[in-house]
């Protein structure tokens, strides 16, 4: 199961439960090896009907997943294609796929979840987040663009219109308390207590009998996911906003203070795009 990959580190748990460890150096940017790696893991839990559930965390304390890197969008975008085809190359398309695959999948949050890392346990089906160190953000719109990997979509129906305005639009960083009150996440739990309690119910879950697990989960993404067409839309929305003089001149003044590098302005990310 492990083999193959380069940024994940894929290993048996319990009995159908999965560890999937990203551990991508230095912080776990979205680039085209760790898109690469979840279009190879995804295909496997499509298939594999010995996994019932699948807990994704990250071997870096500081950043569950920043952000992604933007010097390769046109790299992990192709890499994005692999699982859908050239008409759903976007982040938005495959963390779609994350969302509806035959399995349980739970983030456990640790660190940085922001932008498209926010977009991916948001993808997930339940997420349970560190009190004292797990920070969720959705800075795009502070960057001039708006998020693209289903950001929108899923926040909008968590958090409820005004809040989801809030995250969104104030484009600020959300300690893990706000974010268990707003509905981001599922719990907000001490960090010595989250392993335990995520490992009780991945346990718990693949213990029941399959058939109900994925047909309840089958039943719950009817009523709440967003349709294909809305992600497919904001991946093109978010295209475009990169891409304008706007967001070009922010990103690299981001880049200038040090963007894409351990150090103060990542771990502020939010407070620094509001002083820009």
């Amino acid at each position: 199961m492990a083999e193959g990959y380069r940024t994940l580190r894929v290993v048996p748990a319990d009995p159908g439960v999965l560890s999937v460890v990203i551990d991508a150096p230095p912080m776990n940017l979205i680039g085209p090896e760790l898109v690469r790696d979840l279009v190879g893991l995804f295909g496997v839990l499509e298939s594999d009907q010995d996994i019932r559930v699948m807990v994704l965390e990250s071997a870096d304390p500081e950043y569950f997943i920043p952000h992604v890197d933007l010097t390769k969008v046109a790299e992990y975008t192709a890499e994005a294609a692999k699982a859908g085809g050239a008409g759903d190359a976007s982040l938005g398309m495959l963390w779609h796929k994350l969302s509806e695959l035959p399995v349980v999948t739970i983030a456990k949050l640790r660190g940085r979840a922001r932008g498209a890392g926010s977009e991916l346990a948001l993808a997930c089906d339940m997420r349970f987040a560190a009190r004292e160190n797990a920070i969720l953000g959705q800075i795009e719109v502070g960057a001039g663009a708006a998020p693209g990997a289903g950001g929108v979509q899923h926040l909008a129906r968590l958090l409820g219109r005004g809040r989801a305005m809030e995250a969104i639009l104030g484009a600020d960083d959300f300690d893990a308390e706000t974010a268990e009150r707003y509905g981001w996440v599922n719990r907000a739990l001490p960090d010595a207590d989250l392993d335990a309690f995520v490992a009780r119910l991945a346990r718990r879950i693949a213990s029941f009998p399959a058939d109900g697990v994925l047909t309840a989960k089958q039943v719950l993404n009817e009523v709440t996911m967003p349709a294909s067409d809305a992600i497919r839309a904001d991946a093109v929305r978010f295209r475009q906003l990169v891409a304008a003089d706007a967001a070009q001149a922010r990103t690299a003044a981001l880049f200038a203070q040090g963007l894409q590098t351990r150090g103060p302005l990542e771990l502020d990310l939010g407070d620094r795009i509001g002083a820009l």
